[in-house]
């Protein structure tokens, strides 16, 4: 029997960390749950995961779905669309069956593109030859999570373009069952012999899915700042993530300006440096921006935004000497004045 191909090309990058991330974890899980329901779908549909942050990796080759197992999602720094689509291009080619003369080959695959930031690469190479190759023999749809997404980018890929507009884990759960509904109706008209119909926008609405105009602009993305640290006594690195405070009105206060709360402190696993792009971002923001400043998550150290000479975080429970754990430098931490904030390297998102 022929396959339909689906391809999932999701966004891990560090501006995802958290609730987003745990519940792009539970969509994927809620997709495969739904579509082993249905008996076509289980017979047509076979699925594959491509992750991307700062480096790219296909997590899940090709495989049938009753096979499928929902991946555990990595998490890195960086947002490399242009690798992803490379990754997506060269996928299509060693896992997609052409027709010959002896056998037609899989119906055309559908590809779920997730992200919710700006890409931190080049895109332009990819793009071309995407367009150039195989915007005429797959279907992808481009979801965007929150507000910060390139939808510029993201249009020049294709005409379907939507939005999940918080990202939210609701908006997850909707478009996890709009994404089973659709692809169920399509592997069902495949099952009785019926032309590919592709898959359909028209109901995204019903579910909070808004298709993205071509006027709609792609912001900066100046509503998430993270920043990654390590403990000082176990060396273990974490992540701290910020968002954006509204503020009533304008003032006249650039991006620049606005002021960030905390939404948490993570525990990072060493992958997560796999995951990340090796160039760093020069983007920084002032420590006088930033509301609220957690415990270490691996010892409890009272703070974990004390800054190295080396331009690295690590905690610290208070004044005195200690080993900085990025650079072995000895630093000396003084009681806190309350004095004139310090610039602070943001990563890539």
């Amino acid at each position: 029997m022929r396959r339909l191909p689906i391809f999932f090309v999701l966004d891990v990058s560090e501006s995802m960390a958290g609730e987003p991330h745990a519940q792009l974890q539970r969509a994927m899980e809620s997709i495969v749950e739904q579509l082993r329901q249905d008996p076509s779908a289980l017979e047509t549909v076979h699925i594959s995961v491509i992750a991307f942050a700062g480096q790219v990796g296909t997590v899940v080759p090709m495989v049938d779905l009753m096979s499928f197992y929902p991946p555990r999602l990595p998490l890195g720094g960086g947002t490399a669309l242009g690798e992803a689509l490379d990754e997506l291009m060269t996928r299509i080619e060693v896992d997609v069956k052409k027709t010959t003369p002896n056998q037609r080959g899989d119906w055309e695959p559908v590809i779920y593109l997730l992200t919710d930031g700006r890409p931190t690469d080049r895109t332009d190479a990819a793009i071309k030859r995407w367009r150039q190759h195989y915007a005429s023999r797959a279907h992808l749809i481009a979801v965007t999570l929150g507000g910060a997404a390139d939808t510029q980018v993201l249009k020049q890929l294709t005409d379907d373009v939507v939005s999940l507009d918080n990202g939210t884990g609701e908006d997850l759960s909707r478009f996890a069952r709009w994404v089973s509904a659709s692809v169920a109706a399509q592997s069902q008209a495949l099952d009785v012999g019926k032309n590919a119909p592709g898959i359909s926008l028209s109901k995204a609405s019903d579910v909070g899915i808004s298709l993205v105009k071509d006027s709609d602009a792609a912001p900066i993305d100046d509503q998430v700042v993270v920043f990654t640290g390590r403990c000082h006594r176990h060396k273990k690195p974490y992540l701290l993530k910020y968002n954006a405070v509204p503020m009533p009105g304008n003032f006249g206060a650039s991006a620049a300006q606005g002021i960030y709360g905390l939404e948490g402190v993570y525990p990072l696993g060493e992958e997560y440096f796999e995951w990340s792009s090796e160039s760093s971002s020069k983007a920084s923001v002032s420590s006088d921006q930033l509301e609220g400043v957690p415990p270490c998550p691996h010892c409890g150290a009272v703070t974990t935004f004390a800054l190295c000479s080396c331009g690295k975080l690590m905690c610290c429970n208070g004044p005195g000497q200690q080993t900085c754990p990025w650079c072995d430098a000895n630093v000396a931490f003084g009681q806190g004045s309350g004095g004139a904030g310090f610039d602070v390297g943001r990563g890539q998102g």
